[in-house]
């Protein structure tokens, strides 16, 4: 078991219930994707031979999650496809005996149940969150945002269900970044945490967020990684949350009321591989990392692309 892996007895113990639902906001544009994205839901970008949102579906089930809600948005029906069987693809695949790619077709739908709620408009991350309210109920749950993911022999998703269960309040994710680059990014300011919730893994209280400070504002070098789990009591928080940066209802803002009203707010820090898929540069980094650590393509891959760096022609080796 990893040292992330969640503690079953420990979060019995507290009496609470552990989340068992995730929630995926992915009804955004993607315009930094334009016009690629004009048809295809930037969710569904093959990172390899593998769309982003698959990568993050493994995620949550890996962590023992098993229903999943897609908050979408026009043009996006087909990301649920994507988690749905094909009969008559499986069934050409059985014929030519190809059980390595008829498993991997079949493998999305045995993820996790899938379900949709439509956004119809995008008046930020609370507001998409909110919209969880029928689904989630009153039980805490995760949310995992649709552009990022970890590596799965890195998990980091149980350990913040387990903390969650043992607090009953909010549990986010932070990862270190250079303290020239946070103005990028949602910055916390941090306390020890009690000592009971050390064994979980490198756990910290939160005492406020600041988006984007100047690096001589800022409170620490730790940013929001996007990875929350929440308490059900979230939504009423949502409600009467007022807009906020960009004139929308944040989902940072409703965290920060419910920490204001006593609700206790967590964060494990993450020391372990992040693909960050929201902008360009990222993507393609992430498709180039998770190339090269492949066992059936990376040494042949890695292979070309030295050759390719080294090389001073300007179109590369030939291929």
């Amino acid at each position: 078991m990893s040292e992330h892996s969640a503690n079953p007895s420990a979060a019995a113990a507290t009496g609470r219930p552990r989340a068992v639902k995730a929630v995926i906001p992915a009804a955004g544009l993607a315009t930094r994707f334009l016009p690629a994205t004009k048809a295809v839901p930037k969710e569904l970008l093959p990172v390899v031979d593998r769309p982003v949102l698959q990568y993050i579906v493994e995620e949550a089930a890996q962590a023992g999650i098993s229903d999943v809600l897609l908050i979408t948005g026009r043009g996006k029906t087909s990301m649920v496809d994507h988690f749905d069987r094909r009969p008559d693809l499986e069934a050409r695949l059985e014929e030519k005996g190809d059980e390595k790619t008829l498993a991997a077709v079949r493998r999305p739908s045995e993820l996790a149940e899938i379900y949709t709620c439509r956004q119809p408009e995008q008046l930020g991350l609370g507001h998409a969150v909110g919209y969880a309210e029928s689904h989630v109920g009153d039980q805490p749950f995760a949310v995992l945002l649709g552009d990022e993911f970890v590596n799965l022999s890195e998990p980091l998703l149980p350990a913040m269900l387990e903390l969650q269960a043992r607090t009953g309040g909010v549990v986010l994710a932070f990862f270190e970044v250079d303290p020239a680059d946070t103005k990028r990014y949602g910055i916390a300011s941090v306390e020890p945490a009690e000592s009971e919730l050390t064994d979980i893994g490198e756990v910290v209280k939160v005492t406020g967020m600041v988006e984007k400070p100047k690096p001589e504002d800022a409170p620490s070098n730790l940013a929001v990684l996007g990875r929350y789990v929440l308490p059900g009591k979230i939504f009423d928080a949502i409600r009467r949350t007022q807009p906020g940066s960009g004139g929308e209802i944040q989902l940072t803002d409703a965290m920060e009321l419910l920490r204001t009203e006593g609700t206790p707010v967590h964060a494990i820090v993450y020391r372990g591989t992040r693909y960050d898929t929201g902008m360009p540069l990222g993507y393609l980094q992430t498709v180039v990392q998770i190339a090269a650590e492949r066992e059936d393509l990376g040494a042949e891959f890695r292979k070309w692309l030295a050759e390719f760096v080294n090389s001073d022609a300007s179109g590369g080796p030939n291929t």
